[in-house]
């Protein structure tokens, strides 16, 4: 779980750097290109939002690219709104990793 990452400097600039890169890779295939500054706004965004329970670095990584494409898509700010407030109540990473897969989830009736 992270918090581990925040006793390490190194460790966290480099798990830092890489979420930035693979943002850019992304936006860059959506066909919005996005500077490493933008990148690493979306980052510290993520980390924000979950950095009250211990995550782990894969779920900081998902957050982000979900963030990414919220920001993307130009979507409603209520609809962002209500994610910050979903966040805020999960009490754990999987609650988090829960939440993002509930929001790719296709419901078929």
């Amino acid at each position: 779980m992270t918090n581990f990452y925040s006793s390490d400097a190194d460790l966290q600039q480099e798990l830092q750097q890489s979420i930035a890169e693979s943002l850019q890779a992304i936006a860059a295939e959506l066909g919005q290109p996005i500077d490493e500054t933008e990148a690493n706004q979306i980052y510290e965004d993520a980390v924000g939002l979950i950095n009250h329970v211990a995550y782990e670095p894969i779920t900081l990584a998902r957050l982000a690219g979900t963030l990414l494409v919220y920001q993307s898509q130009k979507l409603d700010p209520e609809e962002l709104k209500w994610l910050k407030a979903q966040l805020a109540e999960c009490p754990d990473d999987e609650a988090i990793e829960e939440l993002i897969e509930s929001m790719h989830r296709t419901d078929s009736l």
